[in-house]
């Protein structure tokens, strides 16, 4: 069965590379239509008992450890007995191991013809997490379990996975049914990527930064599959290099090269561009949200711009209609410990909407986020899938009369939720176990309630103001 979620945008930025420490992992969720809606869940701990994981999408069933972590995740609704899959898409244990999944990558013909996928029983997007973040204490670790996992089961579609722990962020790119290669993220480093294979030249003397599946080098040499006649390049081995590839995903690396490192002139139709660098400032959350939301902003290719009819069609934006939700998991060292792993978390379209923070210590999601009903209710509005979409919907309709109040309204946002992730987490610092769960599940369905209704305010505000600028109008004389 072919996937739900095909188009993706990773951005990731190291510890040393942010502007207060953090590890940051962002990623868009993209979907081939607009509307798939979206829920927050934490799934709850088990001890010593049988436990399976069945695909929708495929006849995988993988059999998991008898012990399992608290884990968050961003599944679809249940709907039609999830005919759709699962998608748990992103989220932390309860070790303060995140994962997001999947960036979707595709290998060329080369490779797998001599190492297909295992769609019909292989791991796929749907279960990748479920498989794989309950069991894990370290993003390195993270690593080697979803290896074995592969091993085992084979997998389905070629996925790039991120893992985040306070240290460390690695970005593991399954390409063949069998083989993959990760890479850590340099501490004083960002990387970014969409739907192409990213992974570079791969240093099989430093296992340190690098992990790969067994027998990678031997599959590669007695299959003659490397094109360059120096080095290990995995994108040229692997990856593909095409006009689609030029269109729809170079470019969004590209721009977000361009944001980074504006000095720097890139093309962005290039096959090599880098995928980790290094640029002269501290990295900022606001500036990975940003770059969540673009959309090529001063540049031809802007769709909401004024570039020419061709050029403003020309490439793939990042921030789309059918991001369903866009994400960043943060690890803040100077928050205390019980309180510093965050979740930023948008359903709407990025480029209007807010990321809103989830403490992954907190247990319990409040009814806003884990209740999104299938359809649209205006009569009671409630939904944060919902009212995001509705504000983006909005906003977009009327860009250039709304957009300077959108951005006033998310500026707002980013300071005070910013504040209240601050403020939130001290007065978290000296609560334990569940007195700390307690509090920071009550903090936040406060806060989810307030968020709420600042976002209904403008929405009223804009469909308001919206009435007053029909076409099917005409200046009217007031005395008649």
């Amino acid at each position: 069965m072919a996937k739900r979620i095909a188009e993706c945008t990773t951005f990731l930025a190291g510890k040393d590379a942010t502007i207060d420490g953090s590890t940051m992992a962002g990623r868009n969720v993209d979907t081939f239509g607009p509307l798939d809606p979206q829920k927050v869940k934490v799934y709850p701990s088990y001890h010593n008992r049988d436990h399976s994981v069945h695909s929708y999408l495929n006849k995988f069933v993988g059999q998991c450890p008898r012990d399992g972590y608290r884990y968050q995740g961003v599944p679809n609704i249940d709907n039609n007995l999830h005919k759709e899959g699962v998608f748990d898409e992103s989220g932390f244990n309860e070790k303060g191991v995140g994962m997001s999944a999947t960036e979707s990558v595709y290998a060329n013909e080369r490779v797998l013809a001599y190492d297909p996928l295992n769609t019909e029983s292989g791991v796929n997007e749907d279960v990748i997490v479920a498989m794989t973040l309950p069991f894990c204490d370290s993003a390195r670790g993270a690593v080697e379990r979803l290896g074995k996992v592969i091993a085992k089961y084979g997998s389905a579609e070629g996925n790039g996975v991120i893992f985040s722990d306070e240290n460390d962020i690695w970005y593991m790119e399954i390409v063949t049914g069998h083989h993959w290669v990760a890479q850590r993220i340099p501490d004083d480093a960002y990387a970014v990527t969409g739907n192409r294979v990213a992974i570079q030249q791969v240093d099989f003397d430093d296992p340190d930064n690098f992990m790969w599946s067994d027998g990678i080098q031997e599959f590669v040499a007695d299959n003659h599959l490397n094109p360059d006649k120096e080095g290990w390049d995995f994108r040229h081995i692997f990856g593909t290099a095409t006009t689609f590839d030029q269109h729809y995903n170079t470019p969004r690396q590209w721009y977000g090269h361009r944001l980074m490192n504006p000095s720097i002139d890139y093309d962005p139709r290039d096959y090599d561009l880098p995928f980790i660098s290094r640029t002269n400032h501290k990295i900022s959350l606001g500036d990975i949200e940003y770059f969540l939301g673009s959309h090529y902003q001063n540049t031809p290719y802007d769709p909401l711009g004024n570039g020419t009819p061709e050029q403003k069609v020309e490439f793939r934006p990042i921030g789309l209609s059918r991001t369903q939700n866009s994400h960043i998991l943060q690890v803040r060292p100077d928050l205390p410990k019980n309180a510093n792993h965050i979740m930023w978390l948008c359903l709407g379209v990025p480029t209007f909407a807010p990321f809103v923070p989830f403490f992954s210590e907190a247990t319990t999601i409040s009814p806003s986020y884990a209740i999104t009903p299938s359809k649209l209710n205006m009569g009671n509005l409630r939904s944060a899938y919902w009212m995001q979409r509705l504000l983006s919907l909005t906003v977009e309709s009327h860009y250039s009369k709304f957009l300077h109040e959108d951005r006033a309204f998310l500026k707002d946002m980013r300071e005070n939720l910013y504040r209240w992730v601050n403020e939130t987490a001290a007065a978290a610092a000296d609560k334990k176990g569940e007195e700390n769960e307690r509090f920071l599940s009550d903090a936040s369905a406060e806060m989810n309630l307030r968020v709420g209704k600042k976002t209904k305010r403008l929405i009223s505000k804009y469909l308001m103001d919206s009435m007053g600028m029909s076409k099917l109008t005409f200046t009217m004389d007031k005395n008649l």
